[in-house]
């Protein structure tokens, strides 16, 4: 209990179970956050084992998502004082970040026709979203040119949306395609083009303010796992993910 009580904070609960054991449930629905190389030194002791969900995956309300177990039943203090220490210096391992209220936005572009986009992908769309219990907020579709595209995401911006996801049928080459080009128009930073996962490579991600502008051409053809599934979670929960996290999800990132 004493453990468990500093390893986690958020919408978290604590649940005691058999075996000297403790486990952390969510009290809605959120966003698991995970400090690995902290949980790896914690782990690294021979008195407590201590197992999370992934980091950035999405939790259902009620679900648990971290366990504590002393191995062997009855743990010298000396060792829990310095273990708990450790936590209290370097901050919890795990938060359960809160998923209120997201608004996702969604721009459907196409080289000749933004509707011809929406009529591929919305299906998809929809699907994906079901999946961690979410729907669409705002929509729009855009012939996929500098300007039409950069209009049409300053007027999603306005709505103040969550996140805002790009769901065109061509693959840029790089940010200085035309999605790119769109989003710096729109007054967009770019933070990241090009993400270790697969499917879902082409990633790109900007931020205009606070808001994540996502382009993953591609990843609504199919609903199968892919890099928006990954990123989706923590941007619900308002988490600003840096172009080095996305640099970092290729440990796992081989998705199918």
């Amino acid at each position: 209990m004493q453990v468990a009580s500093e390893i986690g904070c958020g919408a978290l609960e604590i649940r005691l179970a058999a075996g000297g054991r403790a486990n952390l449930f969510t009290t809605e629905p959120c966003c698991v956050l995970v400090d690995d190389e902290l949980l790896k030194q914690i782990n690294c002791t021979a008195s407590m084992a201590i197992a999370t969900s992934l980091n950035f995956s999405h939790a259902r309300s009620g679900q648990r998502v971290a366990t504590v177990k002393s191995t062997p039943f009855a743990v010298a203090k000396p060792e829990l004082d310095t273990m708990i220490s450790i936590v209290k210096e370097r901050g919890p391992i795990l938060q359960a970040r809160p998923i209120r209220t997201p608004g996702i936005a969604i721009l459907y572009s196409d080289p000749v026709n933004g509707e011809r986009a929406r009529q591929l992908f919305e299906n998809i769309m929809r699907q994906r979203l079901d999946r961690i219990g979410v729907g669409a907020s705002f929509v729009l579709s855009s012939v996929e040119e500098e300007n039409a595209v950069a209009r049409s995401l300053q007027h999603l911006l306005r709505a103040k949306p969550t996140v805002v996801l790009i769901a065109s049928t061509t693959a840029p080459a790089g940010p200085d395609d035309v999605i790119g080009r769109a989003m710096l128009r729109a007054g967009c930073h770019i933070e990241r083009f090009l993400a270790p996962v697969e499917p879902g490579n082409l990633f790109l991600l900007g931020y205009k303010d606070d808001i994540p502008i996502v382009s993953a051409p591609g990843c609504f053809r199919s609903a199968k796992p892919n890099v928006v599934d990954l990123m989706l979670p923590p941007m619900l929960a308002r988490y600003r993910v840096s172009g080095w996290e996305v640099a970092c999800l290729g440990h796992g990132g081989l998705l199918g």
